[in-house]
């Protein structure tokens, strides 16, 4: 234990210091201030040495130094001289060790920032560059910047390979031999209070949108079929339920000639029991195919749902059920009408769409 001890305000200090070397990126002083800081808020010696790998030396060698000239024993000269550059060998394994995520590289968080990877880097090659230098090196190593997404726990990743190189290839040439109709169906609630979205702003002041703040959405059943783009879709007040459901599953029906095969996730209503006989009762027209479970990305529609919430309720006000009502309808009569626009939906099936002709 150290005898010494350091005031509140000097710890204070030592963490505002902290902060400014995070934003420049400075891993020298960061290490050199956290030591400090440490110390100050009377943590062991030997806690010390084992989170920041110094050695008891260094530890007492920086606190002489800032016992004997104070706050400008933290100022570092820069180094002459451009940083040294990592071999492509080096490149290459950095690449491979960001793709598999920091938990695998032992830290503890599922998202990299600039300053997680120039500690990586620091650590495995002895390298230490600039934070603003290794978003440029990351950027040359083909990365950007992106917001990261939930994947569930429970995916099981064999599953939905098996579904892509085999299971959809099956439903595919089935389509094809029996001249049906192949349709991705889903479903989406569009609430009252809107949605929001990214806008333009002052710094520090937070756009507002209005909103009712009344719990009330406008739900619609829909179905793209995979080799027209044509959209087929059914709006309700009604909960999403197996009655619901059928009752579009009907209405898909009156709008399609021939067989048509469908694609659903596993929702309850979709698998419900009275679902499944309702398809029984109807399987001299519908042949039903499940996603893998947790694969929201394996089913194209989707991503309509997403352009429509874009165009129909981003950072809208609506006073009334009535508009909301009117400005989904008319997005999605849009969008019916722009087959083209629907048929690049089907991307994650590329593989499939050059042998693709309307059924």
């Amino acid at each position: 234990m150290f005898r010494i001890t350091f005031s509140k305000a000097h710890v204070k200090q030592f963490k505002h210091e902290l902060e400014k070397a995070y934003i420049r990126g400075d891993k020298r002083a960061i290490r050199h201030l956290s030591v400090l800081m440490m110390i100050g808020c009377s943590l062991t010696l030997e806690k010390i040495l084992l989170i920041w790998n110094v050695s008891q030396q260094t530890v007492y060698n920086w606190l002489s130094d800032f016992l004997a000239y104070g706050w400008n024993s933290l100022e570092y000269q820069k180094v002459p001289g451009r940083p040294p550059r990592l071999t492509k060998s080096q490149k290459r394994q950095l690449a491979e060790w960001i793709e598999s995520g920091p938990e695998a590289c032992g830290y503890a968080t599922g998202c990299w920032t600039s300053i997680l990877i120039q500690d990586l880097i620091f650590q495995k090659f002895h390298v230490l560059y600039n934070r603003f230098y290794v978003c440029e090196l990351l950027r040359n190593l083909g990365f950007s910047f992106q917001k990261a997404r939930f994947v569930s726990d429970h995916l099981d990743e064999e599953a939905r390979q098996l579904w892509m190189k085999q299971e959809f290839p099956k439903i595919f040439r089935q389509a094809k031999q029996m001249s049906a109709s192949l349709f991705f169906g889903d479903e989406a609630s569009f609430a009252l209070w809107g949605s929001l979205s990214y806008t333009w702003a002052r710094k520090g002041q937070q756009p507002q949108v209005k909103t009712t703040g009344l719990r009330k959405g406008y739900k619609v059943f829909g179905a793209i079929e995979f080799f027209s783009g044509r959209l087929i879709y059914q709006g309700t007040q009604e909960r999403f339920q197996s009655n619901s459901y059928q009752s579009f599953l009907l209405h898909l029906l009156s709008q399609v000639s021939g067989k048509i095969i469908l694609i659903q996730d596993g929702a309850r209503y979709h698998t419900s029991k009275a679902t499944r006989e309702f398809f029984e009762q109807h399987k001299d027209r519908f042949i039903v195919h499940q996603l893998p479970s947790y694969s929201p990305d394996y089913n194209p529609i989707e991503y309509l749902w997403k352009k429509v919430k874009t165009k129909a309720t981003h950072n809208r006000y609506f006073a009334e059920f009535v508009k909301l009502l009117q400005s989904v309808e008319e997005a999605l009569n849009v969008f019916a009408s722009q087959t083209k626009e629907i048929l690049r939906l089907m991307g994650i099936y590329s593989n499939y769409m050059a042998d693709s002709v309307p059924a």
